[in-house]
């Protein structure tokens, strides 16, 4: 009986999200209340303050869903970077999969859609707004310590302190998914986004192999990237 309960209490809150998810994409998130979200799913407001505190923290949730994953991944990567063979190729294949998310992966494409063109940060979405910054102050923290370890790796000595360097790919990766999101048809996001990275690493003095292709897949990247010693496989 507790666990049907539990399952039950689990069952109810993905749908919580999910009509979330589709009504903050349609409607935006300012002009979503937590009524509309709780008629959508089929339950309750009573429902909707059992899980969560507000429509922030249901909204976080929402986020955490799909980018956690990503976040863990770059997180892993930056905790054990001065101990992978090929930092490079390991950042590299990281932000190629994260690319991949976006543009193959349906409901991560409509969270970043959500997040990117429908929210506003009023003070009742306060609590976002710090998420975020968290989010990008860990980030940038994580490919700092990815770039400065592949930099001692290959000997090259940056022309800009490593922190203008994460700063520079965080923007231009954030830059591309953003750019996408508005007109997807306008370019590849996961090959354009490969070529552009491949070109800042380089003009930062990193070399890539040769070998490197366009055509690394998933299994490739998961492969190739860390796996922190607590995170289970």
């Amino acid at each position: 009986m507790v666990r049907r309960t539990k399952a039950d209490a689990e069952a109810t809150r993905h749908r919580l999200l999910d009509a979330a998810e589709t009504l903050f994409q349609h409607k935006g998130v300012s002009n979503t209340s937590l009524n509309d979200i709780a008629v959508a799913a089929g339950t309750t407001r009573g429902a909707i303050y059992w899980h969560f505190k507000d429509k922030a923290d249901l909204f976080n949730a929402m986020m955490e869903r799909v980018s956690l994953p990503l976040e863990e991944a770059l997180a892993c990567l930056g905790a054990s970077a001065d101990r992978v063979d090929d930092p490079v190729r390991a950042l590299r294949l990281m932000m190629r999969t994260a690319l991949r998310r976006v543009a193959t992966d349906e409901q991560t494409r409509r969270v970043f859609e959500v997040a990117t063109h429908q929210v506003e940060y009023t003070t009742e979405m306060s609590a976002v707004r710090e998420r975020h910054l968290r989010v990008r102050n860990d980030c940038m923290q994580q490919s700092e310590q990815a770039l400065a370890a592949a930099a001692a790796r290959q000997r090259v000595h940056l022309a800009m302190p490593v922190s203008t360097a994460a700063l520079g790919m965080h923007v231009m990766i954030d830059g591309l998914i953003q750019n996408w999101l508005l007109q997807s048809e306008a370019f590849d996001l996961v090959n354009t986004g490969t070529r552009v990275l491949d070109t800042y690493l380089r003009g930062l003095g990193f070399r890539l192999p040769d070998h490197e292709t366009l055509a690394d897949d998933d299994d490739a990247a998961i492969n190739a990237a860390p796996r922190c010693p607590t995170q289970r496989p």
